[in-house]
């Protein structure tokens, strides 16, 4: 076992090292700032987090460095495809590789990766079963362990309703996990590579619709954190199991995981019911999200249900995640034709919050971003002063990247 450990840390920290090296110029590129004409600020801070060597997995950063490598894959591989012809795409297209490299060995052991990581280990999922069909040496092991997350998600404990646990604590479940779990699942089976297709997709669905019917507020449209289905956990409700808040991340993923979940199933045949259900879950909880944006600076509270509440702060992840979410949906038709235009400048105006409040200009000319909670977990007393008293965490990727996705979409608009 120390072995295999050494030889897995071995092989991230191969990875990891052939990054540093690819990109330890990118900083110093990066020192002369394009002008207001030239700013693409998605591919600015594309090459900024790849200057910080970040979402390459070392084995070293905690549970969540899978979800920083996944959340990474994604918003680069959106980088490359929405510009193919930019110098730096090359360059966007060997991180992402080397990004999925450092991942792989971490990921083999589908019994290990349900038992040892939280749901989010899926993220990278996607990244894993794009690139395993380009046969060399290098994208070898992509396909195992692509599988192996697969079949992780068959091993994953469940609450008697049959809810995948989030991680370790037991019968809890959040809306976190949705980013990860729901367009995994999609891809996977209904690009028949393996599995009872329809069974993926059912599964999909009442994970997503489990956590709505738990966690959902009827008046306000939004969603709590989680739910504790033995209703044992000391902030659960006693009807429904949900967590006391609504935390702006935690939803921020579920809304994500909604927009990208309904383009991979517009892609494929068969999935209409699933696309209706989704959508009609999509379209509600962006209205929910226009009504609850601060009307003041156009971004989306710490902790959505209390906006007048003492130490509440405007959040720059999950006013990201909700920007892109709103953005992308208004741009792909999932709205009607009466509610897009107001989505598409709502979503507009957070990003351009975002923009002037959060990003800041290094001295090296590449973009920090600020802002961002460190992390918010039910696994403590789920408060108003819990959510609100977590430290902030600089360039933490899981809102620069958030942000470059964001960033993406504005751009398509022609106003960056």
């Amino acid at each position: 076992m120390v072995n295999m450990r050494a030889s897995v840390q071995s092989a991230a920290m191969a990875a990891a090292v052939v990054t540093i090296t690819l990109f330890a110029n990118l900083a110093a590129g990066a020192a002369v700032a394009p002008s207001s004409a030239q700013v693409k600020y998605s591919t600015w801070m594309a090459s900024s987090i790849m200057s910080r060597s970040q979402g390459i997995m070392t084995g070293l950063g905690g549970s969540s460095e899978l979800l920083q490598a996944g959340v990474t894959q994604r918003a680069l591989t959106a980088v490359a495809a929405q510009y193919p012809d930019d110098e730096s795409t090359s360059e966007i297209k060997t991180y992402i590789l080397n990004s999925v490299t450092s991942v792989a060995p971490f990921t083999l052991n589908a019994t290990h990766d349900a038992l040892s990581y939280p749901l989010d280990r899926l993220s990278t999922g996607n990244a894993l079963f794009t690139l395993y069909g380009t046969a060399d040496d290098q994208t070898a092991s992509f396909r195992a362990s692509a599988a192996a997350l697969r079949h992780s998600i068959d091993l994953n404990r469940r609450n008697p309703e049959g809810g995948l646990w989030y991680f370790v604590y037991p019968q809890w479940s959040y809306l976190d996990g949705m980013y990860s779990l729901a367009p995994f699942y999609t891809l996977y089976p209904t690009s028949g590579d393996s599995g009872n297709t329809t069974a993926a997709l059912d599964d999909m669905y009442y994970q997503l619709d489990l956590l709505w019917q738990h966690t959902r507020n009827a008046t306000t449209g939004l969603l709590k954190h989680g739910y504790d289905a033995s209703k044992t956990a000391v902030w659960a409700d006693p009807v429904t199991g949900a967590s006391p808040h609504v935390w702006g991340r935690s939803l921020g993923w579920y809304a994500m995981a909604l927009v990208d979940t309904l383009e991979l199933l517009a892609q494929k045949e068969g999935t209409c019911k699933y696309r209706g259900r989704i959508l009609e879950k999509y379209r509600s909880l962006a209205a929910a999200l226009v009504s609850a944006v601060d009307a003041r600076t156009g971004g989306w509270w710490q902790v959505l249900d209390e906006p007048t509440g003492e130490g509440n702060y405007i959040e720059s992840s999950g006013t990201a995640m909700f920007a892109y979410a709103l953005l992308k949906g208004a741009r792909l038709g999932y709205l009607s034709v009466a509610d897009a235009p107001k989505a598409s400048a709502v979503g507009a105006r957070a990003q351009g919050y975002l923009t002037d409040t959060f990003v800041v200009r290094e001295a090296n000319g590449t973009l920090g971003y600020n802002g961002t909670v460190a992390v918010c977990s039910l696994n403590s007393t789920a408060s108003y002063t819990y959510y609100v008293g977590q430290p902030i965490s600089y360039n933490s990727v899981l809102g620069s990247a958030a942000y470059v996705l964001a960033s993406l979409e504005v751009e398509r608009l022609g106003t960056p």
